[in-house]
């Protein structure tokens, strides 16, 4: 069988999150694949992606362009149509800032794994640009619109998109006009374990990263009020200093944490505090992977992830009123006490396995069959 030629897309690859976890997983179903991304760190990635031939756009020649990236959003479009993909029989996009639109072969099928349209450009575009500087408050009106339509445009160069839950299946719909397969992306629950009940210890959790629509500030100002214990684990340091300022004695910021103490605190809390909405959301399946529940805002993923009275509780009043009130009808609710196991057990659909079935599936609508199967993968790895 002839090896295909695979180009993955990917907008940045700076850090490990959660849509560099699925270019992980993608990696592993073409090893031999090459990937092509607008700035590039070697240093943040996995060994995995360091594996992989990685080209960058002309982004990463720009000042500065590993700190400033966003900056140069604009450009990107420009960039992308740059590429030269001849030779390619099958390409990948990886899409959450520009990544989908680069120009496919005429027999190469395109195929789009979206984490979420960009937000900054459609649904929470006044939220970021309320937060963002002056020069960017004054640019964004007159540069967005352009930006719509070319993402828009963009978007019919996709053979299939592939969407990260219902509720970006639902974006895509609404934003480009596009159908889209949803397949969970990939969360290594096998990687996290519930503790026994007895070792549960009187504190909530905050884990992932202090960005404004994850709406940090709600929960800050929910426990100066009710003075109960919060442990808030992530960064950046800028907004966690930010946050420390205003908080009061019984809210604790960690930062940045090892793994193993991650895990630790994601199996002893009383419960996760997830109050922003968010595409799909890792960290609440991985708290839940760990036995705990998770108290989050009744949209996004987090409708998809958790079942509400049995994993967790969900609410929808998406203010420091409503986030009080969840907290104490979780406490009423009897849920701090639910069974780690059987909390646990609920994860196992949203597995790595799971996502490259579904990936595998996807791709070979278009004949486009992977180097190594979902099983090859999971025997490699046991």
């Amino acid at each position: 069988m002839t090896t295909l030629r695979v180009a993955i897309i990917h907008y940045w690859l700076l850090h490990m999150r959660g849509g560099e976890k699925v270019l992980e997983s993608l990696c592993k179903l073409f090893p031999q694949a090459d990937i092509f991304t607008h700035v590039y760190d070697a240093n943040g990635v996995s060994a995995a992606i360091r594996s992989h031939t990685v080209h960058t756009t002309a982004i990463s020649k720009l000042p500065a362009a590993h700190k400033l990236y966003r900056s140069y959003l604009p450009l990107m479009p420009f960039a992308l149509e740059s590429i030269d993909l001849s030779g390619y029989d099958l390409v990948i996009s990886s899409e959450a800032g520009p990544a989908k639109g680069v120009i496919a072969p005429p027999d190469a099928p395109h195929i789009c794994y979206c984490h979420s349209p960009m937000r900054y450009l459609w649904d929470q575009y006044h939220l970021y640009k309320s937060g963002a500087g002056r020069l960017a408050r004054l640019t964004m009106p007159i540069l967005t619109p352009g930006l719509r339509q070319w993402d828009v445009t963009s978007a019919a160069r996709v053979d299939q998109f592939v969407a990260n839950s219902m509720h970006v299946q639902k974006r895509i719909n609404k934003y480009w006009r596009r159908d889209a397969r949803v397949v969970y992306p990939p969360v290594a629950v096998e990687d996290f374990s519930p503790a026994p009940l007895s070792e549960r210890e009187d504190f909530y959790l905050w884990a992932g990263e202090l960005v404004g629509y994850k709406r940090p500030d709600i929960m800050i100002d929910a426990f100066n009020r009710m003075g109960k214990r919060l442990l808030v684990i992530g960064g950046p340091e800028k907004t966690r200093r930010t946050l420390a300022a205003k908080a009061r004695a019984n809210i604790t910021f960690l930062g940045t944490v090892p793994f193993a103490d991650l895990k630790s605190h994601m199996a002893r809390c009383k419960a996760l505090v997830f109050p922003g909405e968010e595409d799909f959301g890792i960290v609440p399946v991985e708290v839940m992977a760990s036995g705990r529940p998770v108290i989050a805002y009744g949209r996004g993923g987090a409708t998809e992830t958790v079942r509400d009275g049995e994993t967790g509780l969900l609410f929808d009043d998406q203010s420091v009123e409503g986030l009080i009130d969840a907290i104490e009808r979780f406490e009423r609710s009897g849920l701090a006490d639910a069974d780690p196991q059987a909390i646990a057990a609920h994860t196992g659909r949203f597995s790595e396995q799971n996502f490259l079935a579904g990936m595998t599936e996807v791709l070979a609508q278009y004949g486009a069959m992977p180097e190594i199967s979902p099983d090859q993968i999971r025997r490699t790895s046991q």
